[in-house]
């Protein structure tokens, strides 16, 4: 069986950058595989979203069975989102085992109050104190090393928004010096894109979120690159997308009782990806060789 998250470190190791975009269920995960995709990533917004809830308001539970679903349904690392660890640092531990059991390679804890509040999504962070937020990377790293000592452990902070970069990096440091083996930070302007990767003990991990409400930077993966961040998570990309399109698509089949945005031969070829992607030829050999060549008469 392939360690995902051994190859999720040597991705990290031997890559310039890394893009994670973002799934939210098994076929978008599989879709971004096929496209050529190292890694996939799902998070609590597109989690949340997805089941007309909010990422705060997710348990453990839910957040985990969404990333083990898409992570069985492909090869290639996924790296999801464990918020605030659902917990003290003994939640963290355990919430650290779940993801990896369910064959999750790498998850990012953050700083935030836990539960967290559903003002999250009017970028109203509580961070809870420095030493509080190190304490559960501590010991996330300390289960991390017992399970399974390839799984990435990646340290958020929230604290940028309010309290300013410099903040910011002195917790991911912190961070650092307890084990963790990436950061994630939340610069408000270009300034500050540019400073942090040359503040952080670790790599960075960019947060891509297209439709942000407070003009935080959504820079292309190649300027995040040359400014020497190691990958970046498209956090909203696949359901932005698929609702705005589906929207569109719905609007015009309420309005004129048919849909014309494809045409006959698109829809097909794209049913027929969608049918190999979920693998029915391999299904059809199946019963070929089992049940499809007997006769009826014969059951």
């Amino acid at each position: 069986m392939i360690n995902r998250a051994a190859t999720l470190r040597r991705l990290l190791a031997e890559e310039r950058f890394i893009d994670m975009p973002v799934a939210y269920d098994p076929l978008g995960g599989r879709l971004i595989e096929s496209l050529g995709f190292k890694t996939v990533y799902n998070g609590g917004f597109v989690t949340g979203g997805s089941r007309c809830t909010s990422e705060p308001l997710l348990t453990m539970d839910e957040q985990v069975r969404a990333a083990g679903d898409i992570a069985k349904a492909v090869n290639v690392p996924v790296v999801a989102d464990g918020g605030a660890g659902f917990g003290e640092p003994l939640h963290t531990m355990r919430t650290v085992k779940e993801f990896i059991h369910a064959g999750i390679s790498g998850i990012h804890i953050e700083d935030q109050l836990f539960p967290k509040r559903a003002h999250y999504h009017k970028y109203v962070a509580h961070v809870i104190p420095r030493e509080d937020f190190v304490d559960k990377i501590k010991f996330a790293c300390r289960q991390r090393d017992e399970t399974d000592k390839d799984f990435v452990i990646i340290a958020r902070s929230d604290s940028c928004r309010f309290e300013g970069l410099d903040e910011a990096v002195t917790r991911i440091n912190m961070a650092a010096d307890a084990g963790a083996d990436m950061g994630m930070i939340f610069p408000r302007t270009p300034e500050e894109l540019q400073q942090a990767t040359k503040l952080a003990k670790v790599p960075l991990v960019y947060v891509r979120s297209l439709g942000n409400r407070d003009n935080r930077p959504t820079p292309s993966s190649r300027q995040l690159a040359e400014m020497g961040y190691k990958a970046c998570i498209d956090a909203l990309l696949y359901l932005l997308v698929s609702f705005h399109h589906t929207k569109r698509a719905l609007m015009e089949l309420k309005q004129n009782g048919e849909y014309g945005g494809l045409s006959q031969d698109e829809c097909v070829a794209a049913r027929h990806e969608i049918e190999t992607l979920v693998g029915l030829d391999q299904f059809y050999e199946v019963e070929e060789q089992t049940v499809e060549d007997k006769k009826w008469g014969d059951r």
